[in-house]
């Protein structure tokens, strides 16, 4: 009894731990999920009111909002593109290590640009930009060279793979569709019969026998002076019918005869 009791207790504890597992794995997942939605929500308002200052503010402050705005949109779309690529191809894991490096630059290049938004002395602000927007410009291009460096080695990838599909497909097509292949293989021995057979008939007209000369035609005889010609054939039985004498092809019909019962005609009046 007592080990039944604590098999008992072991299932429940064990129950309950996992319960409790389960719960932390919840709840620090719903924490990420809401934590990415609040740092996107605050993201896009930042980027929304960076347009609106430079757009809105004239000047060295409208110019510095604008180099924030262009240093965040490089940034975040190399980051986004170098995760993905990285989860796929393991080189491109060098590539994020480098643009992790970047970020700092970056990060501190934004920080730096949001405290002079706020700055009051303007020509203080103005004799900074130069420097600002070549620091700028260097982050930007270097975060904008390992993105595309980054698609361009993905798309040969997809393009390397795209043509040897092609080629495993036209092998296959060519596999299916056989008899293509026999009829183009014994086409030139069927164009070859006919020259074949036109260079044997002579030497078959040769080899043949020769076949004996058709008997002449029979010779007209001598006519007496003033009659004409005649041409006598050997008798043929055309030649016979003629001679005999021509029989009508339906004999007259019998009169017919006559009975006491019958009346005589009556002859028509002409009156």
């Amino acid at each position: 009894m007592a080990e039944v009791i604590a098999v008992i207790a072991l299932l429940f504890v064990l129950f309950v731990a996992l319960g409790v597992f389960a719960t932390v794995k919840v709840v620090g997942a719903a924490k990420r999920s809401a934590d990415k939605h609040i740092t996107q929500a605050r993201r896009t308002v930042e980027d929304h009111t960076l347009k609106a200052k430079a757009l809105g503010r004239p000047g060295p402050a409208g110019e510095v909002a604008q180099l924030r705005l262009t240093l965040r949109t490089s940034m975040r779309a190399t980051q986004e593109a170098l995760e993905v690529l990285a989860a796929e191809d393991g080189s491109v894991k060098e590539s994020l290590a480098l643009f992790q490096r970047l970020s700092a630059h970056g990060h501190e290049l934004d920080a730096e640009l949001r405290r002079l938004e706020s700055e009051p002395d303007r020509a203080t602000l103005a004799a900074r930009l130069p420097d600002l927007r070549e620091r700028t410009e260097r982050i930007a291009h270097s975060a904008d060279s390992l993105r595309w460096a980054a698609r361009d080695r993905a798309r040969r990838f997809a393009d390397d793979d795209l043509d040897s599909l092609s080629t495993q497909i036209d092998m296959e097509a060519g596999a299916l569709r056989h008899w293509q292949t026999a009829e183009s293989e014994s086409s030139p021995t069927a164009s070859s019969a006919p020259s074949a057979r036109a260079a044997s008939e002579p030497a078959r007209a040769a080899e043949a026998p020769e076949r004996p000369a058709p008997p002449p035609w029979p010779e007209a005889p001598a006519t007496e002076p003033g009659t004409a010609p005649e041409q006598t054939w050997p008798d043929t039985p055309r030649t016979r019918q003629a001679e005999e004498p021509t029989r009508p092809a339906i004999s007259p019909a019998a009169p017919r005869p006559t009975y006491p019962w019958q009346k005589k005609p009556r002859p028509e009046s002409t009156t």
